[in-house]
């Protein structure tokens, strides 16, 4: 029999003294209080000197606004702002009166705007006056989103989109049953989370039109009601008809008709990634086809809705899914950068708005997974990726005439970065198996300026099992790492049932150097049951490269149960686990893996529970089912 090879990279065991408590079941599902503490809605003002962030307090929530002091060593200087629910109520008089603390959108380093009954403001931090702002919500729109310069406000309604600004509202609706106006499109697939796309400006809006009334309606039953009710949904299946998206543009300056983009080609086309140039002149939407293998970046005249040039193409033989807008370079407007997969794994490239490519900005087999800016002169590239361990995120700075790369986070973990404008600055977010939460500030070249929060554990009065992250060789040579929680009260030499969580997936990873290893509180409550909980990222999870994901391509549930077999078979290997007493479980794809590993390998496991899974593909969606599985 072939061996395994295993390398144990990690151990980690949260005893201490006086750990008696056990986690409930409400505990491991909602304990959202047994979790690291961190610091709340961190944003850096404009002007990249200050910063922001929601402070509890036992009178409440406050927003406390502190400054960087550059001539002191460029650390918090101790001038500190606090802006109380009673304060801005006090600066409002008898206009309105706020029941909870508005989240703050900034203005500027002074003034951050907010909408309430129907209106908005704009509060000063420093002379705790409220302006009213030339806008109102007279036209019902939901969770209003404000424009960046304080013009105005924008957000979905019942049947579509309005808007406000300068004293002109406007509402953009849908008259036709089937047609839907303003909302994300496509399943939400391809990065797409909105349907309206405001210009730098805030004087054009961009929106999706999606016309439904060729998908077939599927009804959805409310069987508490007497006698039950049905509500009809139209769902897009693979192999059937999908609905038909369109982008049109609104002039929110005038009451002139909207402007229809002309796409043309295949209806069931994608419109994905709908960006603006900084001049509100074009509008970039990257058309991918529905055989999904081909991607065409479009360019197009905001004022007449006419094709203007392809700036690229991208084709695979597998498929291609873009996620990523442009991203537009403040120093110069003229270039954008761009993500791709082309050469294997995700990283940037940079381009000109003429379509030609100037330089890949990143390389190597690793990913990018955030970009957070350049710097003024252009030469330096800031962005997160797992250029040190796939298990780990960190902040690198990047050469751009080089391309070398500098780690700027070097303390294992995973590091979730809020850059200030200029890239001169950093708030850095991390925790890893060992540590539960730090938050720091850094500087450019990645020097910690100033520890601003420690997290304690939440669980040092718990008793909890021990867990060890490793590596195990699969059968196709690729490293598949692992993690393992073993019982409370552990003895090697007794035999443990055990339950095997998995997912196995594009788009998730379930194994990171992040606390608790990236599990949830049930991994714990079952360890305290007497369960070893075991889980490993095979091939077709996320965050590895484009080959080690996309290779369930055609075949969806066979690499990925070459692979979970490995670790059963690793498990099976350890004097400690029952071999007999094997169960597994996982939601949505990891549900669809469940009920093919039980049903294709029958007597390996005991019991499987399968939340949500997809049973038959030819009734999952076309976006997702497509990519990976073509039509029936």
């Amino acid at each position: 029999m072939r061996k395994l090879g295993i390398l144990l990279l990690v151990s980690v065991s949260f005893f201490g003294y006086s750990q008696d408590k056990l986690l409930t079941i409400q505990d491991a599902i909602r304990g959202y209080h047994l979790y690291p503490k961190g610091l709340y809605d961190l944003q850096w003002l404009p002007g990249g000197s200050w910063f922001s962030q929601i402070r509890i307090t036992d009178d409440g929530q406050v927003i406390e606004v502190q400054e960087i002091d550059a001539y002191g060593g460029y650390r918090v200087s101790g001038r500190t702002i606090i802006v109380s629910i009673e304060d801005v109520n006090s600066s409002l008089a008898d206009e309105d009166t706020l029941t909870r603390l508005p989240r703050a959108t900034w203005l500027s380093d002074k003034e951050f705007q907010f909408v309430s009954n129907k209106k908005g403001y704009a509060y000063n931090i420093e002379d705790k006056k409220t302006r009213a702002l030339t806008f109102t919500n007279e036209i019902g729109v939901e969770s209003p989103q404000l424009f960046a310069d304080g013009s105005g406000m924008y957000g979905e309604t019942e049947n579509g989109f309005g808007y406000s600004r300068d004293n002109r509202g406007n509402e953009i609706a849908s008259t036709t049953d089937g047609i839907v106006i303003g909302k994300a499109v496509h399943r939400s697939e391809f990065g797409i989370t909105a349907g309206l796309f405001p210009s730098p400006s805030n004087k054009l809006m961009a929106y999706y039109e999606m016309d439904e009334r060729m998908v077939t309606e599927y009804p959805l039953y409310k069987l508490i009601d007497t006698p039950a009710t049905a509500t009809m949904l139209r769902y897009p299946t693979a192999g059937a008809k999908s609905h038909h998206v369109k982008v049109h543009i609104q002039n929110m300056t005038n009451a002139d008709a909207p402007v229809t983009i002309h796409t043309k080609g295949d209806p069931e086309q994608f419109l994905t990634n709908v960006s603006w140039t900084p001049d509100d002149k074009y509008v970039l939407i990257a058309i991918v086809n529905r055989a999904q293998n081909h991607m065409w970046l479009n360019k197009y005249d905001a004022k007449t809705g006419a094709f203007v040039k392809t700036l690229f193409e991208e084709k695979n033989d597998r498929y291609v899914e873009p996620e990523h807008t442009a991203i537009f370079l403040k120093s110069d407007p003229t270039k954008f950068v761009w993500w791709s997969e082309r050469d294997g794994y995700n990283h940037l490239y940079l381009y000109d708005v003429e379509g030609n490519l100037i330089k890949q900005l990143t390389k190597g087999k690793w990913i990018v997974t955030d970009y957070h800016g350049m710097s003024s002169d252009g030469e330096k590239l800031y962005i997160t990726g797992t250029k040190d361990s796939p298990l780990e995120r960190h902040l690198y700075c990047v050469d751009t005439k080089s391309g070398k790369s500098k780690n700027l986070t070097n303390v294992s973990g995973y590091h979730s970065i809020t850059a200030n404008e200029d890239c001169s600055m950093f708030i850095d977010n991390y925790a890893s198996t060992k540590v539960p939460r730090e938050v720091r500030l850094l500087g450019e070249k990645g020097a910690v300026l100033e520890v601003l929060h420690t997290a304690t554990n939440p669980l040092s009065d718990y008793k909890l099992g021990e867990m060890e992250l490793g590596v195990l060789k699969g059968k196709s040579g690729d490293d598949l790492h692992f993690r393992v929680f073993k019982p409370i009260d552990f003895d090697a030499n007794k035999k443990y049932p055990v339950v095997v969580y998995l997912y196995n997936g594009p788009h998730l990873q379930l194994v990171t150097n992040n606390w608790l290893g990236g599990a949830n509180l049930w991994y714990q409550c079952m360890a305290q049951k007497g369960y070893v909980v075991f889980s490993i990222d095979g091939r077709g999870s996320a965050d590895r490269g484009f080959e080690f994901e996309s290779t369930i391509h055609r075949n969806c549930g066979e690499k990925e149960m070459e692979d979970q077999l490995t670790g059963v078979e690793w498990l099976k290997k350890q004097k400690w686990v029952d071999a007999d007493r094997l169960g597994i479980h996982g939601w949505s794809y990891g549900g669809f893996m469940t009920t093919s590993m039980m049903s294709r390998n029958p007597g390996v496991f005991k019991v499987g529970v399968a939340g949500g899974p997809v049973i038959d593909w030819t009734l999952y969606e076309i976006m997702y089912t497509e990519r990976y599985m073509d039509t029936p």
